[in-house]
């Protein structure tokens, strides 16, 4: 039988999803929104919960209006941005220190140099950029996309660049929004197994592993 690790080295180019990926943090954002919440009430903040772990891979800028009018705020350009800001400041560290997903640094340090690794994330730009240099892992990824660039568009900008047939290229996500992402380009897609996305690995027919230490 082929492992996980055997597909993803099949491929000329691959694109990483960062949260529930890489590292184990995407609990760490879901306590967050949660904490953020919980003084408009418990019941708004299962609500807000509930969706997050629902809408896995989608863009803080796009859920943080839909929970502010939740709350009872109304979600201006300048009210979003201060939640966000308050969003980004509890996560950042939580992030740093949480445990990587088994095998996954060790199979990126190993072969990052042979590969085209491309990380598309939710997370914004800034702050993914930031993470990966305190983490000294800049260097595993050829480009590196944060949002408000969603992720379709960025495997389709990357796609189009390196003139690669998207049957050469592998996406490797845990959420449905991934999973629609590599889909809109025809890209093959392998699901990573986390507590959360139990829904969807119900209804994913296709490749999945949970670590990739085999």
């Amino acid at each position: 039988m082929i492992s996980s690790r055997q597909i993803i080295s099949s491929a000329n180019l691959v694109f990483w999803d960062f949260d529930g990926v890489i590292k184990e943090s995407v609990d760490v954002k879901t306590r967050a929104f949660e904490a953020l919440f919980l003084p408009h009430g418990s019941e708004i903040a299962a609500k807000v919960r509930l969706h997050h772990e629902a809408n896995g891979g989608v863009s803080r800028f796009e859920k943080m209006p839909l929970y502010l009018t939740w709350a009872g705020i109304e979600p201006t350009e300048s009210t979003v941005k201060v939640w966000c800001d308050r969003f980004s400041d509890l996560v950042l560290q939580a992030v740093l220190e949480s445990p990587w997903v088994p095998g996954v640094p060790d199979y990126l340090e190993t072969h990052y140099q042979q590969q085209h690794f491309i990380l598309v994330t939710a997370t914004p730009q800034t702050e993914i950029d930031v993470i990966l240099h305190r983490l000294g892992i800049t260097h595993w990824f050829r480009q590196v996309f944060g949002a408000p660039t969603r992720k379709a568009e960025a495997i389709g900008l990357v796609l189009n660049q390196q003139q690669i047939s998207p049957q050469y290229a592998l996406m490797i996500g845990d959420a449905e929004s991934d999973w629609n992402a590599a889909q809109s380009h025809g890209v093959p897609f392998i699901l990573r197994l986390t507590k959360i996305n139990r829904a969807l690995q119900d209804s994913y027919i296709g490749i999945k592993f949970e670590n990739l230490t085999e």
